[in-house]
């Protein structure tokens, strides 16, 4: 791959690879997993299913509205760029500096060790158990699980570095034979489901709220706790439906991106919320609901490939979570880096962030994006750090969104090959129901809101260092 005239990125990237991108990035291990927790919080087929609708609609709005902004700004950056156009310099590093330090580098390191956490089925001495520690340091143990995590993460990040070209290959490989595998579990549920009186069991009260305890005893809910309960639901599925921004940051390296990226954004956030619809459905097709809420370490879909396949499904899923993960983990890792070479693009970052190399792709940035990553594998607190930002993540979407209201009374001469669809009407419902989500877990959940805001708080005087000093560093 080689530069532009101007030193920047080379546009090599079709609406097709975008789209892979977009749907490979959200599929990681979190659609095998959360559904057991969300199971515990509702406690009724009825409301495991709307929890993941009302998901997958805030998903598809904000993919639908965030294409009218990469649009207007079809260049690297993202998010990052939407804000500090909508808003200020400071709210663009804030959002950045939040996906340097947790959103992105966290989300990889959660991904590459869910992948060496599947592996553990095929090689023992990968399971995160006392007997397999290497050493300890204090209260920090080591795992061969991390170390491989890692590992992993090294390669993609090495591979990424020699061009775009290696890890659109390896992006649209992998995503096509999860989608693929994805779909064929789900059509092999339905087939077994259709001999089974599980379903009709599992729907018998589907709408009456409670919690699962892992005796199997369940305590109703009711009034507002119910709002309570569908937040805390949420923090699982929203968290399984990320990243699918991630296409944005790489604007740069996109054919025709004011048509491609908003088209990839939705065909994308499509595909994978009707998977994971339909994916729910399947496990109320051959789990019965305390099954599904007690699954063995919340592994829900390993219980699913047990009924349908046999013995032989738990090393099925692994199979298959292990190629989620990988293609997940590439297209985070490729997208990443771009929205650090822009933020030091701005004199907001490492200098040395804001060079490419001969091939093309800010190969510093990979490789500090891989550094924090890997640290985070090794403190064992990455799952922690993510639900702490779950809020902060949420609230970023909302002020990018409102960012679309202040943008067309800001600069309305600006041209918009692409508007928001439903807007204002669906853009608005977005704002309320996202600020509605982050309300009531500030009331219902505030250890996954304070530490997430200050993590974020501590991006404002790293931001007037660097403005002060005049100098490209964090």
């Amino acid at each position: 791959m080689s530069t532009t005239e101007n030193g920047g990125f080379k546009p090599t990237l079709s609406a097709f690879d975008a789209t892979m991108i977009v749907a490979g990035s959200m599929i990681g291990s979190g659609i095998f997993i959360v559904s057991a927790d969300i199971t515990r919080n509702v406690g009724s087929a009825g409301w495991l299913v709307v929890v993941w609708l009302l998901t997958g609609f805030m998903t598809l709005t904000a993919a639908l509205s965030y294409g009218e902004l990469s649009a207007m700004f079809p260049k690297a950056g993202g998010q990052y760029v939407y804000l500090k156009e909508s808003y200020n310099p400071l709210l663009g590093f804030l959002y950045g500096w939040s996906f340097f330090s947790v959103i992105q580098t966290g989300t990889i390191a959660a991904v590459g060790v869910a992948f060496s956490k599947f592996a553990g089925y095929f090689f023992p001495s990968l399971e995160m158990t006392d007997a397999n520690i290497l050493f300890q340091l204090g209260v920090l143990k080591i795992y061969p699980a991390q170390i491989v995590s890692i590992l992993i993460i090294v390669l993609l990040t090495y591979i990424n570095t020699k061009g775009v070209q290696g890890g659109k290959l390896i992006q649209t490989t992998f995503t096509v034979t999860k989608l693929a595998s994805l779909f064929g579990l789900i059509g092999f549920g339905f087939l077994l489901a259709s001999k089974s009186s599980i379903w009709d069991a599992n729907w018998q009260d589907a709408w009456s709220m409670k919690t699962i305890a892992s005796d199997g005893n369940s305590t109703p809910i009711f009034g507002v706790a119910i709002l309570g309960a569908i937040a805390a639901s949420m923090v699982g599925s929203i968290f399984s439906s990320d990243a699918w921004n991630n296409v944005t940051f790489i604007a740069g390296e996109i054919k025709n991106p004011k048509r491609n990226i908003g088209l990839s954004l939705f065909l994308g956030t499509l595909i994978v919320t009707i998977i994971y619809i339909a994916a729910n459905l399947m496990y109320l097709s051959v789990l019965p609901l305390n099954e599904i809420a007690n699954a063995p370490a919340d592994r829900v879909a390993v219980a699913a490939s047990n009924v349908i396949f046999g013995n032989i499904g738990t090393y099925v899923i692994a199979v298959m979570i292990m190629i989620s993960t990988f293609g997940c983990n590439n297209g985070l890792i490729l997208a990443g880096a771009s929205e650090y070479y822009t933020m030091a693009q701005d004199g907001l970052f490492f200098k040395k962030a804001g060079t490419l190399n001969k091939n093309a792709v800010p190969e510093w940035a990979l490789w500090a994006q891989c550094v924090v990553a890997g640290l985070l594998c090794l403190s064992g607190k990455y799952g922690d750090l993510l639900d702490m930002v779950s809020f902060i993540v949420v609230i970023f979407y909302i002020l990018t969104i409102i960012g679309i209201f202040i943008l067309r009374k800001k600069r309305p001469e600006m041209e918009r090959p692409y508007k928001a669809f439903g807007y204002p009407i669906l853009p608005a419902i977005y704002i309320l129901m996202g600020t509605c989500f982050c309300v009531l877990l500030i009331i219902y959940k505030p250890n996954f809101t304070w530490p997430g805001l200050i993590i974020t708080l501590i991006g404002i005087p790293l931001y007037y260092i660097a403005l002060s000093k005049n100098k490209t560093v964090v």
